[in-house]
């Protein structure tokens, strides 16, 4: 029996995710992101999948590097109009028994008072089933429109964020003691004021005095996800996140980041097992091979050629638009995304010219690598990532909604089960403890984020 594979769906609140040109596919259900029933019809199948998570993107601002406007992200619902992802959780907890929620929320604009006390209110209504994952937001439209004159300096964000995740700890781990609410109806006392603590920070970039506003939730820290793969974004998730979400389309590349963040997290006193990962994919399964060719021309006749060339100018800051085909890319330290521009120049099994990187993005599953083929061909595809590169599991996009998904549930997860390679059934639990085993719920005491801690505090600890 090999590892166990987890899977995440990999989904934004908003009309199309990263399925570009597909909106138009009759198939899809997308234009009812609107709607609270398709959120809980799409909880309820991953539910059925027994799917770790939904893992929910989001983003602040309009994408309009490309042509320097935002014109083809509108014509072509480039995560635009979008929603709040946040709101759609507990109405899916409700739904469902065992799913869990990640969502992003930035750091670099929301104030983190505020935002600590948004995540506890979503771990005492998801019952301990929610997970933060930390961004620092990219586009230079969305600093606009928080009254900057432009966006803030890749490696200044995770300098801001790491004193955010400090703030957020004290709030989270130390403001109110565990036992503060004790609704003694005889003394006429709901909490004890002397076990509710300010926290008095004063940093570089922050000054909250506290206390925190909520009482401890479920997990306390919500689990911690992280997206970032630039050399700085690799320091923040060793030091920080549990769950690592990784965009790559070689074994070799995606082997080094796995192993690159793993040591590292060992050198901040935490062990490797203390970081899952996860990998962006998308697919296309047929029952049979055929069945899938398909369905891959059927999509790529869907397909939009300028949509993938918008999100890409967003992630990277790169306008393909102003090159001509035979030109060549160089990387540099992009404020917008690092990894983007290294996907085709540092990073890059070969060298592309313009012409070709364009080709590459524009083909569907072009942004993330794609599973493809009969639902055993998926599943050996699955079993070859996991083996080669030491991920844990997936963060799969769907290029139809719900049908991608479906068929993944339907074709190829019995397939898995029979291998011994995914679960039969759900853990008990909080998210953390799904994740890292039972009575796991805090944050283990090795991770930075509990030494801030109230010294001497009786707490449920794990992985200690």
């Amino acid at each position: 029996m090999g590892k166990q594979i987890r899977l995440n769906a990999f989904d934004m609140n908003t009309a199309m995710h990263s399925a570009h040109g597909l909106w138009k596919h009759p198939a899809s259900e997308r234009h009812r992101y609107k709607d609270l029933r398709y959120w809980v019809e799409l909880a309820q199948l991953l539910e059925r999948g027994l799917f770790d998570a939904l893992f929910l993107a989001d983003v602040y601002g309009f994408y309009d590097v490309f042509r320097g406007n935002r014109d083809a992200a509108l014509r072509d619902a480039v995560q635009v109009p979008v929603n709040d992802p946040s709101l759609i959780i507990p109405t899916m907890a409700y739904a469902t028994e065992h799913l869990s929620f990640a969502v992003t929320i930035p750091t670099t604009y929301e104030p983190p008072y505020a935002h600590a006390r948004r995540m506890s209110t979503l771990d005492h209504l998801t019952g301990g089933r929610v997970g933060w994952n930390i961004v620092t937001s990219f586009l230079p439209s969305a600093a606009k429109n928080f009254g900057l004159d432009q966006a803030v300096n890749h490696d200044r964000r995770y300098e801001v964020a790491d004193e955010y995740m400090e703030v957020v700890y004290k709030l989270w781990e130390a403001s109110w003691e565990e036992d503060a609410v004790v609704r003694d109806a005889v003394r006429g006392i709901y909490t004890d004021p002397s076990k509710v603590h300010e926290i008095n920070h004063e940093g570089r970039y922050y000054n909250i005095p506290g206390p925190h506003l909520s009482e401890p939730s479920p997990q306390r820290t919500p689990v911690l996800y992280q997206a970032g793969t630039s050399a700085k974004g690799r320091e923040f998730a060793a030091k920080h996140a549990e769950c690592v979400f990784i965009d790559a389309h070689n074994y070799e590349s995606l082997k080094f980041y796995v192993d690159d963040i793993r040591t590292k997290a060992v050198s901040y006193g935490r062990k490797p097992e203390d970081v899952k990962v996860f990998m962006a994919i998308n697919s296309i399964v047929g029952r049979t091979r055929a069945e899938a060719e398909e369905k891959l021309r059927e999509y790529t006749a869907l397909r939009s050629e300028d949509a993938p060339q918008v999100l890409y100018g967003g992630f990277s800051g790169i306008d393909l638009s102003k090159y001509d085909r035979s030109d060549y890319l160089s990387y540099f330290a992009s404020d917008h995304g690092q990894a983007a521009v290294a996907r085709f120049t540092t990073m890059s099994e070969k060298r592309m010219n313009v012409g070709e990187v364009v080709d590459e993005i524009v083909k569907i599953g072009g942004r993330s690598a794609l599973l493809f083929g009969s639902a055993e061909e998926v599943a050996d595809q699955m079993q070859a990532w996991v083996e080669k590169t030491g991920i844990d599991g997936f963060n799969l996009a769907h290029l139809i909604t719900p049908g991608s998904l479906k068929d993944i549930i339907d074709l190829v997860v019995p397939i898995l089960q029979e291998r011994g390679l995914y679960k039969t059934e759900y853990a008990k639990g909080t998210m953390r403890e799904k994740l890292f085993g039972p009575g796991a719920s805090r944050l283990p005491d090795r991770h930075p984020g509990a030494a801030f801690r109230r010294a001497g505090e009786a707490k449920e600890r794990s992985g200690t």
